[in-house]
């Protein structure tokens, strides 16, 4: 219990973090190319109030699965709707991404110039680093409403994009699934690999 409770604490960051940052992307990105609807709705703002669910919060935590309050966004104010909407759907998990390179570059920084962190403080920094990672890569997910459906829904012809829509009834169970079983760890693990891959080869150019 104890474990649990310090990795709750600890991880409270990095989940906040993660969530804020990757919603306040889409709605920066979809303000940019034209579509005020997040503005309007106040979420053009950093303030976790503003994103976070208190019950995907609290999923999250308990099941390792929740959710944010999603941006509301209208294509139709965008000059290009596929291309635009394919923009502000990478948006989210680029900036988690980013997030985790700045943080890992941050402790790599401390720890070779300014002497080594706390224990405490590398735990809270590492989950910063996978929160914002996990996020990133399960976001990219080809299942509505997921980041991931809407690049596949907007690449894809017309006719095979509407009945890729009829999914989205499906897709809490598909999601299900997913954590149920093996699937996600085939996926996650041989991703993750890939973002520590390029982050060691980024973070070789300043150390």
């Amino acid at each position: 219990m104890s474990d649990f409770l310090i990795g709750l604490v600890a991880g409270l960051p990095g989940l906040i973090i993660a969530m804020v940052i990757h919603e306040y992307a889409h709605a920066r990105m979809a303000v940019g190319l034209g579509d005020f609807t997040p503005r309007l709705m106040g979420r053009l703002t950093l303030d976790p109030r503003a994103h976070i669910d208190p019950i995907g919060l609290i999923m999250l935590f308990l099941v390792r699965f929740g959710w944010a309050k999603p941006v509301i966004i209208n294509p139709n104010n965008f000059k290009k709707p596929r291309r635009d909407d394919i923009l502000v759907s990478v948006a989210g998990p680029a900036a988690n991404l980013i997030i985790a390179f700045v943080t890992l570059f941050l402790l790599v920084l401390f720890t070779k110039y300014a002497g080594r962190p706390s224990s405490g403080a590398i735990y809270v920094l590492r989950l910063i680093i996978i929160y914002n990672i996990n996020f990133a890569i399960f976001n990219m997910i080809p299942v509505p409403p997921l980041d991931g459906s809407h690049i596949l829904r907007e690449l894809l012809p017309r006719d095979l994009a509407y009945q890729f829509d009829r999914l989205e009834r499906y897709s809490f169970l598909i999601l299900i699934v997913f954590l149920m079983t093996p699937i996600l760890d085939w996926v996650f693990v041989p991703l993750q690999r890939v973002v520590w891959d390029l982050f060691t080869a980024l973070l070789s150019i300043f150390f």
